[in-house]
């Protein structure tokens, strides 16, 4: 045996190689010789590119060198977070990078409507935008990119809140193959931007609306009539909505997968009966503070909804341990439940930590501020759960009167169990 020198390895390395590497392995790569300079930085190894690591060097001008070696190989690229990143280099990424169909501009604040026109003007056959927390975008970039890139699948603007319907409706009449729309926190949204949606979005599977606070049963329920492909809704903070969406999407949405309702005060048992009894597919179900909820919600998602995975019912206070018995004995424990999420609610007691013994797949439960738990149901619960975690809070004890002496401290830390 001889030891491998450079030129051997050279000599025998594959060029398809480098185009299953990394950023910085590739960088590394093109430092080792002039042979593998040129394999390292050709376009076709440089197909995918996540510069998050990077965002806090990342400047405009590497965007550009960047852009001009990739070319029209280029598909994926993130610039989250990249902050130093603006639109006069992302016009020189647009021009040279033509076959982009994934950008991820998440937190580049310095970004306008300008870098859409860009876009728009040079990448038509972009299909994943993430433009969340670009706070200078408005209408013009959904206007734009409504122009130019068609095949537009799933477009991320929350926080971008000088969105308003005009923007939504000239988007989704342009690009009828949408799936996936990230709203979150666009605030100034109202019924009529979700009409736009539901008449001209069949294909959406995808839908997040949270803290979107101006929306109303009737905005939604256009949404369900129209969108009979949803699997995913977030209405969390949206605290005008009743019972009338849970019967809505049990009546038009039964791939429904994934629903979260969090700080949805107004609905009640009667919306999520409708709901368990004609989406059976549910796998997560986020109802904090969904404070009108009792056990008879437990009760029908524990029959009907064998898949469920991750429950959250913190500040749900009418739960009992009755409620957690029925969903300890249901089809989804043995084999599906992950995450129960119980916090402040004050009626479990350690009665609900024996009925989801059963519950093999369980992976965490939190019990903050539920007082009538205590550390020895918690001790049962692990010898037959040993590895789940649980998160729970034990007030500190309250000191003895100092008799005399040095005044004794105590720890009032939260205790990870």
């Amino acid at each position: 045996w001889y030891p491998f020198t450079l030129s051997c390895l050279l000599f025998f390395s594959d060029p398809r190689i480098f185009s299953f590497l990394d950023v910085v392995t590739l960088c590394r790569c093109a430092q080792v010789s002039r042979s593998w300079n040129v394999l390292a930085l050709d376009g076709s190894n440089w197909q995918r590119i996540d510069l998050f690591d990077f965002q806090r060097d990342i400047e405009g001008r590497v965007v550009e060198n960047i852009s001009k070696r990739c070319g029209g190989f280029l598909r994926k690229l993130s610039l989250r977070g990249c902050l130093g990143v603006g639109d006069s280099a992302l016009r020189t990424f647009a021009q040279n990078c033509r076959n982009i169909e994934l950008l991820s501009l998440n937190g580049c604040t310095k970004i306008t409507d300008t870098t859409c026109t860009s876009l728009s003007k040079f990448c038509p056959k972009l299909k994943h935008l993430d433009l969340a927390s670009c706070t200078s975008i408005t209408n013009q970039s959904l206007k734009a990119l409504s122009e130019g890139c068609p095949l537009l699948e799933q477009l991320n603007i929350s926080w971008c809140d000088q969105v308003t319907k005009d923007g939504i409706q000239a988007l989704v009449r342009c690009c009828p193959g949408l799936k996936g729309l990230f709203l979150k926190g666009c605030t100034q949204l109202e019924d009529e931007a979700l009409k736009y949606i539901g008449a001209h979005c069949p294909e959406l599977v995808t839908l997040n609306l949270q803290t979107c606070s101006q929306i109303t049963d009737e905005g939604l329920i256009t949404i369900c009539r129209g969108c009979h492909r949803l699997q995913s809704l977030c209405v969390s903070g949206c605290g005008n909505i009743t019972d009338a969406i849970l019967n809505a999407l049990g009546q038009n949405c039964p791939r429904l997968r994934i629903m979260e309702v969090a700080r949805c005060s107004q609905l009640t048992d009667v919306g999520f009966t409708t709901l368990a009894r004609n989406c059976h597919e549910l796998e997560k179900m986020d109802l904090e503070e969904c404070v009108q909820i009792t056990d008879s919600t437990l009760i029908q998602l524990s029959i009907h909804c064998p898949h469920l995975q991750v429950l959250s019912l913190s500040h749900c206070e009418l739960i009992t341990d009755d409620g957690i018995r029925h969903l300890g004995s249901g089809p989804c424990a043995h084999d599906r439940l992950e995450v129960v999420e119980l916090d402040n609610c004050p009626l479990i007691t350690d009665a609900s930590l024996e009925h989801l013994k059963a519950c093999h797949s369980l992976d965490r439960i939190e019990l903050y501020d539920c007082q009538q738990i205590t550390r020895a149901g918690i001790k049962r619960l692990r010898t037959h759960l040993p590895n789940i975690k649980v998160h729970a809070y034990f007030a500190p004890v309250t000191p003895p009167p100092s008799v005399g002496g040095s005044r004794q401290r105590f720890c009032r830390c939260c205790i990870l169990l």
